[in-house]
């Protein structure tokens, strides 16, 4: 058996989760509609050029089905309601782009982005107590949520 198939078969389920968190960014750059909004608003300080946000994206979508996928191939009792979390927050990050991009909703899309800061910390709480390693995998998504928080607050504010 060639290393490849080998490697898929030991880690399917991870890339699994892998796939799916990278489908589900995938379909909120869909509903985004495009990402003429941020090039036409006034932007805080720090604010990096918009090619840099696909590529972190990208990089994010990757550890963060790689927590899931260490979660999911966990015994512990508590990893269907910690995955049920997981999704809840994913669905809360596909949605943002919709309400940033497409609707044009910057103020709507900070409060969304608040909850969403919410939700990856109760995540990252309990992937933590399944396994330490899977919730510190999403220490780097929340540090982005929060600074596109920072962005999302600071646009509003420039452009208000």
């Amino acid at each position: 058996m060639s290393k490849i198939v080998e490697f898929i078969k030991k880690y399917r389920i991870r890339l699994t989760w892998i796939g799916l968190t990278l489908l589900a960014g995938g379909v909120g750059a869909l509903l985004a509609g495009g990402f003429d909004a941020y090039k036409t608003v006034q932007k805080p300080p720090l604010s990096p050029p918009a090619i840099l946000f696909p590529i972190v994206w990208t990089l994010l979508y990757i550890l963060m089905g790689l927590a899931a996928g260490v979660i999911a191939e966990s015994r512990d009792l508590y990893k269907g309601n910690a995955l049920k979390l997981y999704l809840v927050q994913l669905l809360i990050n596909i949605l943002w782009p919709l309400l940033f991009f497409k609707l044009e909703a910057a103020k709507v899309a900070l409060f969304w982005l608040v909850l969403l800061v919410v939700a990856v910390i109760a995540t990252i709480r309990l992937f933590r107590m399944i396994n330490n390693r899977a919730g510190l995998i999403l220490l780097p998504y929340l540090a982005w949520c929060m600074f596109a928080t920072y962005l999302n607050f600071g646009i509003v504010v420039l452009n208000s």
